[in-house]
């Protein structure tokens, strides 16, 4: 199960640089679910590991004009504020049963993967139903941002992924696509850079709350910037039309699962 579980990690790099997200769809269950960790510890290395592979992601796609900075400023600097305070102390706070009644009980960690599998389906959702996308001048993407709504999102999306310990990628494109209407390929390269923000500011969050596994952690994020490398190549030959369904079928598969996993086995 291990080495299943390594093979994904390459897996995560390729559907992040792909897709500007998902990377912790996977990588938390794959974590939780392959490698035995508790939710509290998977959510931590996720973000670690999926801050690392994004950064590396959103390099590329910069240097090729698809990715937006300043959008990516406007969202990351209320939303990384808000991961870092769920971190550090929304979760702790938490207590370790959330509700019991008639025999049935919901466990911290319970409570996350299954908000964690609901946001997953209502994202899908509205990337599967999405705009046909158009085809936009720099310019004409440049007047219709509407940066003091990007910022309020951006708390929203921060306290949402801060609680579930994710880079934030299967809600920052949905935002990015259908509200601030960036193009699928720009959508990515600026998703790369929120994530890589959002995630590495909510590591520091958790340091100090775990005992982390740097070895394993270290091998594990080696194998997912592997597929990161692969995945940029990939990009430039897949349209962005392809992409964003693609997306939301794939996260609305994830989130599924979960719920079933969680409820039902």
């Amino acid at each position: 199960m291990e080495i299943i579980g390594f093979g994904l990690a390459i897996f995560i790099g390729l559907l992040l640089s792909l897709l500007g997200g998902g990377g912790s769809i996977l990588t938390v269950p794959v974590l939780v679910y392959i490698f035995k960790l508790p939710p509290s510890i998977a959510t931590a290395y996720s973000l670690l590991i999926v801050g690392s592979a994004s950064l590396l992601g959103s390099v590329d796609y910069l240097r090729r004009g698809l990715a937006s900075p300043r959008t990516a400023l406007f969202f990351s600097f209320p939303s990384f504020m808000m991961v870092f305070i769920s971190r550090k102390y929304l979760v702790p706070a938490l207590p370790e049963v959330v509700m019991e009644s008639n025999g049935w009980v919901v466990t911290k960690s319970t409570l996350m993967m299954l908000l964690f599998a609901v946001l997953m389906v209502l994202s899908a959702q509205s990337m599967i139903r999405g705009r046909r996308e158009r085809v936009d001048t720099g310019e004409e993407i440049r007047k219709r941002l509407n940066y003091p709504l990007i910022f309020v999102e951006g708390l929203l999306v921060g306290t949402l992924t801060g609680f579930v310990g994710v880079g934030g990628g299967f809600l920052i494109i949905p935002v990015l696509a259908n509200f601030v209407r960036l193009p699928m390929k720009l959508a990515v390269g600026t998703s790369l850079m929120i994530i890589a923000i959002n995630s590495c500011i909510g590591f520091l969050g958790d340091l100090g709350q775990h005992t982390m596994d740097w070895k394993f952690l270290g091998e594990f994020t080696s194998l997912t910037l592997l597929g990161v490398v692969v995945g940029t190549g990939l990009s430039r030959r897949i349209p962005g039309q392809v992409l964003k369904p693609a997306f939301g079928w794939f996260t609305l598969l994830m989130g599924t699962g979960i719920l079933l996993k969680e409820l039902v086995f």
